[in-house]
């Protein structure tokens, strides 16, 4: 079947904005469960007062994302992205139903059973998450830019949306019985929806746009086979589109794509090694109290989503974009200067300062993020940008972990620390 959008430039494509919707909405899905989880600890932090619940999810959601995206990265070229990305999104779905379930079963007491059934829940949300997140920044690295942006965006939407609506259900429960719960059982019940609106766009909406179809079958054309189950989801059963030039199917291997990228990949680890070291863990425990009293944690937790929210978009700014790889390096070293900051802020600084550094963060965080997620597949094939997207979230990932692990310093020399 031919395709007539097949000799159109990308930007003459119908379905553009759509597109760009529905990765921002996809972005939110494969976040919302996390996020829900790190808003609503202040909630856990309630039920399981001596667990160092914002530290411990954290570090049980990690490593299982960690070793699951690493095996995917490996075999990247051989998995079906459709099916790969659907099932990360329908586990999401289950083990947010599961958390809710959980809750109602315990009816919101603590212990060690309901703990460790918790951490077994949420270590399936860190293999979804792995799922995902490789699965989409491989496949929208074939495609614009704008999709990458829009798909990043949305993950940083995510935070925003969930720190939002957990002040707003503080608020609104904060003198009820019960209203830390009932407003932990809103937010589960929400990411539940929003990841099972993301299986169906996903399945049925995404890969019918004309300018997916035109990126996906210039993918294949290139050798990508990653992309047949989308291509047949979208109608597109021909083989039209492949070449007889044995060359075109040559593609550089992973490590050789690693080597190209090495700066990238540590960047973007560096990037969250710092980030993860103080979100969320030393927010809830190490910032003291302050006026805000028990909102002080949710402000500030608020704070880095907004900012990270709006670093997602601001390398939309021409002259806020980071090309020069060296420039990257050198933005990236320099956020370790807020360790110390963090640290003297903490023991005397006041609120105000804390949440400026907090915004400073998590801007960063985003912004940075996004300009190598836009700049490194630049250049290659499309099996290639497939290969890189999925290795960029190993080190994505490895950073996380490191930078959890790394987030138990702050509590050497508290009392009662452990």
């Amino acid at each position: 079947m031919a395709d007539r959008y097949e000799n159109q430039a990308p930007e003459t494509l119908q379905g553009k904005f759509h597109a760009k919707l529905i990765c921002c909405i996809l972005g939110i899905g494969g976040l919302v469960a996390w996020n829900s989880l790190l808003t609503i600890a202040d909630y856990y932090y309630h039920v399981f007062p001596d667990y160092h619940p914002s530290r411990v999810l954290t570090l049980v959601y990690q490593p299982f994302a960690l070793v699951t995206v690493v095996i995917l990265a490996y075999h990247e070229s051989e998995i079906n992205t459709r099916k790969r990305n659907l099932i990360g999104y329908i586990i999401f779905t289950i083990s947010t139903l599961l958390l809710i379930v959980l809750d109602l079963a315990t009816k919101g007491r603590g212990g060690i059973g309901p703990y460790l059934s918790l951490c077994t829940i949420v270590a399936s949300l860190g293999l979804a998450d792995a799922t995902v997140q490789g699965g989409m920044i491989g496949d929208l690295s074939l495609m614009c830019p704008q999709l990458i942006q829009s798909y990043m965006a949305g993950l940083g939407v995510a935070g925003a949306l969930t720190s939002a609506f957990r002040l707003m259900t503080k608020a609104a429960f904060e003198n009820s019985n019960s209203g830390l719960r009932k407003g932990a059982l809103i937010f589960l019940t929400i990411s539940a929806l929003i990841q099972f609106l993301c299986v169906m766009l996903y399945a049925y909406v995404f890969p019918k746009l004309p300018i997916v179809k035109y990126y996906r079958r210039k993918a294949a054309s290139e050798g990508s086979k990653t992309v047949t189950a989308d291509l047949a989801a979208a109608g597109i059963k021909s083989q039209s589109y492949l070449t007889d030039d044995v060359s075109t199917y040559q593609r550089l291997s992973k490590k050789q794509i690693l080597l190209q990228n090495i700066d990238y990949a540590m960047n973007l680890a560096l990037i969250y090694i710092l980030s993860l070291s103080i979100f969320p863990g030393f927010l809830y425990e190490n910032t003291g109290q302050h006026g805000l009293g028990s909102w002080y944690a949710l402000v500030l937790v608020g704070m880095y989503n907004c900012g990270n929210l709006v670093g997602r978009y601001t390398p939309l700014v021409k002259w806020l974009m980071f090309e020069n790889r060296k420039g990257l390096t050198i933005a990236t070293l320099s956020r370790f200067f807020l360790i110390p900051a963090f640290y003297f802020t903490a023991k005397y600084g006041d609120q105000g300062w804390m949440i400026m550094l907090v915004s400073f963060l998590g801007w960063t965080t985003g912004h940075l993020n996004v300009c190598i997620l836009i700049i490194a597949p630049k250049g290659y094939k499309g099996p290639e940008k497939n290969a890189l997207g999925n290795l960029l979230v190993v080190f994505v990932t490895g950073g996380i972990v490191v930078g959890t692990s790394l987030g138990w310093l702050w509590l050497i020399g508290k009392n009662n620390a452990f």
